[in-house]
């Protein structure tokens, strides 16, 4: 059975070479190229082509976002702007297939604000994609703030998304296992995520959602584990915090339900989508495949199976499908023929 709607996918990487060589010139080994189960995807991060058009094609995605890969080191000004540089004449070489997230130096906050004015004002990019920490640092540090105000006065999200971290992998991951189990542990397969749902709520008990209130944030993978956690989450600091005097004028729920968006990329099961349609407004649930790290077609099928599995209304499917990232972004796909 065809599947009804156009879709919109907003997790979808490329590699540039501009950081590959800032990877070279930092002596510093390029995770796609030595890391063995990252290997793979390789070619279809640096390939935005006809490969990934036809894959698109294929599987009834009408644009995809296009952000960097995650990076294992921080980058700077200059490899960013030719990152961005980079990613808007892919753009303008495919208008109305691809669309653009900035890659901001989280390293420099105050240039990273700049940067991303100019990827909104001149290259009519739609947000930014930023690195789930800087160099093992986290941002509910006023120092990462002039993003944040950057983005709220501009009116775009920023999708905060997993990353790698070798602070916490050598602390929490290596074991008694192979080093490529450790690194799967440590990225995709559950320290990635779980830092990213702690790195949310790092950002709200330091009164981020107080100072920005019009912060735009997505978080990926079904929301990185938050929705399964968010009742006690949400019980613990509405109880326990102002004990200690953290008091929050609004609260993690209204954060929740006014600043936050949520993708499916790379999570394509029916089970934790139930748990994810009971916590999140229908219209801040937003497809995304995450690829080339999974593929289009096994994004393409969870939506047929969610469609046959009667969970949502046709209203709800369509608004996951691609108008929920029409309202917010502020694009437009054309419905299928």
């Amino acid at each position: 059975m065809a599947f009804p709607y156009p879709t919109i996918t907003l997790e979808e990487h490329f590699l540039a070479d501009a950081v590959i060589d800032f990877y070279a010139a930092n002596s510093r080994l390029d995770p796609y190229k030595e890391t063995i189960l990252l290997q793979r995807c390789r070619e279809n991060l640096v390939e935005v082509g006809d490969v990934r058009l036809k894959s698109m094609k294929d599987n009834q995605v009408s644009m995809q976002v296009l952000s960097h890969a995650p990076n294992s080191l921080a980058l700077d000004l200059d490899t960013c702007i030719k990152v961005n540089n980079t990613l808007a004449q892919t753009v303008r070489d495919r208008p109305g297939s691809f669309a653009g997230f900035a890659t901001l130096p989280m390293v420099q906050p105050e240039a990273a604000d700049k940067e991303l004015r100019r990827c909104v004002n001149e290259l009519k990019f739609l947000g930014a994609l930023i690195d789930n920490n800087c160099n093992g640092r986290f941002y509910d540090d006023p120092y990462y703030w002039p993003v944040f105000e950057a983005a709220q006065e501009l009116d775009v999200p920023i999708y905060l998304h997993p990353s790698y971290n070798d602070q916490t992998k050598s602390l929490m991951f290596d074991g008694n296992y192979p080093d490529a189990i450790a690194q799967t542990l440590s990225m995709y397969a559950w320290g990635w995520h779980s830092e990213n749902a702690l790195h949310f709520i790092r950002l709200f008990a330091a009164g981020v959602f107080d100072k920005f209130p019009r912060l735009k944030i997505i978080l990926g993978h079904m929301g990185e584990m938050i929705p399964f956690q968010l009742d006690r989450i949400i019980r613990v600091t509405s109880h326990q915090w102002p004990m200690v005097g953290v008091k929050p004028e609004r609260q993690l729920r209204q954060v929740w339900d006014e600043n936050i968006w949520i993708t499916t990329s790379g999570m394509f099961a029916i089970a934790p989508m139930a748990t994810v349609l009971r916590q999140c407004k229908p219209d801040r649930i937003l497809y995304s495949v995450d690829y080339p790290f999974t593929r289009n077609e096994w994004g393409l099928q969870f939506l047929k199976d969610l469609k046959d599995d009667g969970l949502v209304t046709d209203e709800v499917l369509e608004g996951i499908a691609y108008k929920n990232a029409e309202k917010l972004l502020g694009v437009k796909v054309s419905p299928l023929a």
